[in-house]
């Protein structure tokens, strides 16, 4: 058995995550979230959130999937490692984005998530480079 096999509240939160993603289904995933949640995708300041302040509760997370997320034809998750503490999980994957024209981007990285004791993600925090996953950017 691997770790990301073994079973923890915020592992499986973030794996419904991951296929509401994949799936394009928003509603889905925004039910996903506690109302004070925050996402933090990349951690700091970004083309996604130039103050890096984060994205905070329904609204803000809302918008953050129609800046991040619908602009993909297709999103794809592989979760290469995974470690389970306390209330949160550190991920370390690789998500590639299909995008319009086919061309597609790999972004490598760290995913964090914590979940409250319902099981809704409390926050999700992503440790990646623009630069980095820029650097892949390539016709499908």
């Amino acid at each position: 058995m691997t770790a990301t096999e073994v079973e923890h509240p915020a592992r499986a939160a973030a794996r419904r995550s991951m296929d509401a993603v994949s799936r394009g289904a928003k509603e889905e995933w925004l039910t996903l979230f506690a109302e004070d949640a925050v996402i933090e995708d990349p951690v700091g300041p970004s083309i996604f959130d130039p103050e890096g302040a984060g994205h905070h509760g329904p609204a803000g997370i809302a918008a953050f999937w129609d800046k991040a997320i619908a602009n993909a034809e297709r999103i794809t998750f592989a979760v290469h490692d995974s470690f389970a503490a306390g209330d949160e999980v550190a991920n370390v994957g690789t998500i590639t984005s299909y995008l319009p024209g086919g061309s597609r981007i790999d972004t490598e990285g760290v995913f964090v998530y914590r979940v409250g004791p319902d099981g809704l993600i409390r926050s999700m925090r992503a440790f990646w480079e623009f630069e980095r996953a820029m650097g892949t950017l390539r016709q499908a």
